[in-house]
Protein backbone atom coordinates (compact mmCIF):
# COMPACT_ATOMS: atom_id res chain seq x y z
CA UNK A 1 0.00 0.00 0.00
CA UNK A 2 1.38 3.46 -0.89
CA UNK A 3 2.30 5.92 1.86
CA UNK A 4 -0.41 8.11 3.34
CA UNK A 5 1.62 11.16 2.24
CA UNK A 6 3.58 11.61 -0.98
CA UNK A 7 5.23 14.65 -2.53
CA UNK A 8 6.93 15.61 -5.79
CA UNK A 9 8.43 18.81 -7.19
CA UNK A 10 7.71 19.83 -10.78
CA UNK A 11 10.23 22.01 -12.60
CA UNK A 12 8.50 24.31 -15.07
CA UNK A 13 10.04 26.83 -17.46
CA UNK A 14 7.56 29.64 -18.06
CA UNK A 15 9.65 31.67 -20.51
CA UNK A 16 10.15 35.40 -20.88
CA UNK A 17 6.50 36.48 -21.05
CA UNK A 18 3.49 36.29 -18.74
CA UNK A 19 2.06 32.82 -18.76
CA UNK A 20 -0.71 30.59 -17.53
CA UNK A 21 0.72 27.06 -17.64
CA UNK A 22 -1.75 24.18 -17.41
CA UNK A 23 -0.30 21.59 -15.02
CA UNK A 24 -3.41 19.39 -14.75
CA UNK A 25 -1.80 16.48 -16.57
CA UNK A 26 1.25 16.68 -14.25
CA UNK A 27 -1.12 16.53 -11.27
CA UNK A 28 -2.93 13.51 -12.73
CA UNK A 29 0.36 11.74 -13.49
CA UNK A 30 1.52 12.29 -9.92
CA UNK A 31 -1.78 11.00 -8.47
CA UNK A 32 -1.68 7.77 -10.50
CA UNK A 33 1.31 6.71 -8.42
CA UNK A 34 0.81 8.65 -5.17
CA UNK A 35 -2.92 8.09 -4.64
CA UNK A 36 -3.14 4.60 -6.19
CA UNK A 37 -6.94 4.60 -6.24
CA UNK A 38 -7.42 6.17 -2.80
CA UNK A 39 -9.36 9.23 -1.67
CA UNK A 40 -7.58 12.25 -0.24
CA UNK A 41 -6.38 15.74 -0.98
CA UNK A 42 -3.91 17.12 -3.48
CA UNK A 43 -2.13 20.28 -2.39
CA UNK A 44 -0.46 22.28 -5.16
CA UNK A 45 2.03 24.88 -3.90
CA UNK A 46 4.39 27.23 -5.71
CA UNK A 47 7.25 28.39 -3.40
CA UNK A 48 7.80 31.68 -5.19
CA UNK A 49 6.86 35.22 -4.13
CA UNK A 50 5.77 36.14 -7.66
CA UNK A 51 3.58 33.29 -8.93
CA UNK A 52 0.29 31.64 -8.06
CA UNK A 53 -1.98 28.66 -8.63
CA UNK A 54 -5.40 29.06 -10.27
CA UNK A 55 -8.18 26.59 -11.06
CA UNK A 56 -9.69 27.94 -14.28
CA UNK A 57 -10.82 26.96 -17.75
CA UNK A 58 -8.03 26.98 -20.34
CA UNK A 59 -7.94 26.82 -24.11
CA UNK A 60 -11.08 28.89 -24.68
CA UNK A 61 -9.47 32.26 -23.96
CA UNK A 62 -9.97 32.32 -20.19
CA UNK A 63 -6.25 31.98 -19.55
CA UNK A 64 -5.56 35.04 -21.76
CA UNK A 65 -8.48 36.84 -20.08
CA UNK A 66 -6.93 36.17 -16.68
CA UNK A 67 -3.61 37.68 -17.78
CA UNK A 68 -5.44 40.69 -19.26
CA UNK A 69 -7.38 41.19 -16.02
CA UNK A 70 -4.15 40.99 -14.00
CA UNK A 71 -2.54 43.58 -16.32
CA UNK A 72 -5.53 45.89 -15.71
CA UNK A 73 -5.51 45.27 -11.96
CA UNK A 74 -1.73 45.22 -11.52
CA UNK A 75 -0.16 47.39 -14.26
CA UNK A 76 3.55 46.90 -14.96
CA UNK A 77 4.48 50.54 -14.38
CA UNK A 78 6.48 52.60 -11.89
CA UNK A 79 3.80 52.92 -9.19
CA UNK A 80 5.20 50.04 -7.12
CA UNK A 81 7.48 50.62 -4.13
CA UNK A 82 9.16 47.25 -4.63
CA UNK A 83 11.70 48.22 -7.30
CA UNK A 84 14.18 45.77 -8.75
CA UNK A 85 14.24 43.78 -11.95
CA UNK A 86 12.28 44.85 -14.99
CA UNK A 87 10.08 47.98 -14.80
CA UNK A 88 6.85 47.28 -12.92
CA UNK A 89 8.22 44.10 -11.32
CA UNK A 90 6.75 45.19 -7.98
CA UNK A 91 3.34 44.10 -9.26
CA UNK A 92 4.59 40.53 -9.51
CA UNK A 93 5.14 40.56 -5.74
CA UNK A 94 1.50 41.60 -5.21
CA UNK A 95 0.14 38.86 -7.51
CA UNK A 96 -0.04 36.13 -4.80
CA UNK A 97 -2.55 38.24 -2.86
CA UNK A 98 -4.93 37.84 -5.83
CA UNK A 99 -3.82 34.47 -7.24
CA UNK A 100 -2.72 32.49 -4.16
CA UNK A 101 0.42 30.35 -4.24
CA UNK A 102 -1.57 27.21 -3.42
CA UNK A 103 -4.70 25.17 -4.05
CA UNK A 104 -6.05 22.11 -2.24
CA UNK A 105 -8.17 19.83 -4.39
CA UNK A 106 -10.22 16.68 -3.71
CA UNK A 107 -9.01 13.31 -4.95
CA UNK A 108 -11.63 10.56 -5.25
CA UNK A 109 -10.61 7.04 -6.15
CA UNK A 110 -7.14 8.28 -7.07
CA UNK A 111 -8.47 10.84 -9.56
CA UNK A 112 -8.44 14.60 -9.36
CA UNK A 113 -12.03 15.74 -8.84
CA UNK A 114 -12.31 18.80 -11.12
CA UNK A 115 -15.32 20.25 -12.88
CA UNK A 116 -15.74 19.63 -16.61
CA UNK A 117 -13.87 22.75 -17.72
CA UNK A 118 -11.51 23.24 -14.78
CA UNK A 119 -7.73 22.99 -15.05
CA UNK A 120 -4.97 23.46 -12.50
CA UNK A 121 -2.65 26.25 -13.66
CA UNK A 122 0.55 27.97 -12.66
CA UNK A 123 0.13 31.73 -13.13
CA UNK A 124 3.42 33.55 -13.67
CA UNK A 125 3.64 37.26 -14.52
CA UNK A 126 7.31 37.56 -13.54
CA UNK A 127 9.35 37.77 -16.75
CA UNK A 128 12.59 37.94 -14.71
CA UNK A 129 12.35 34.33 -13.44
CA UNK A 130 11.54 31.69 -16.03
CA UNK A 131 12.36 28.68 -13.85
CA UNK A 132 9.62 27.67 -11.41
CA UNK A 133 9.00 24.86 -9.00
CA UNK A 134 5.59 23.52 -8.07
CA UNK A 135 5.26 21.09 -5.17
CA UNK A 136 2.51 18.48 -5.45
CA UNK A 137 1.57 16.76 -2.19
CA UNK A 138 -0.99 14.00 -1.73
CA UNK A 139 -2.51 13.28 1.65
CA UNK A 140 -4.58 10.11 1.64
Amino acid sequence: MPDRFSSRVLHITTGSSERVADITRDCEDFLREAAAGRDGLLNVFVPHATAGIAVIETGAGSDDDLLAALRDLLPADDRWQHRHGTPGHGRDHVLPAFVPPHATLPVIGGRLELGTWQSVCLVDTNVDNADRQVRLSFLG
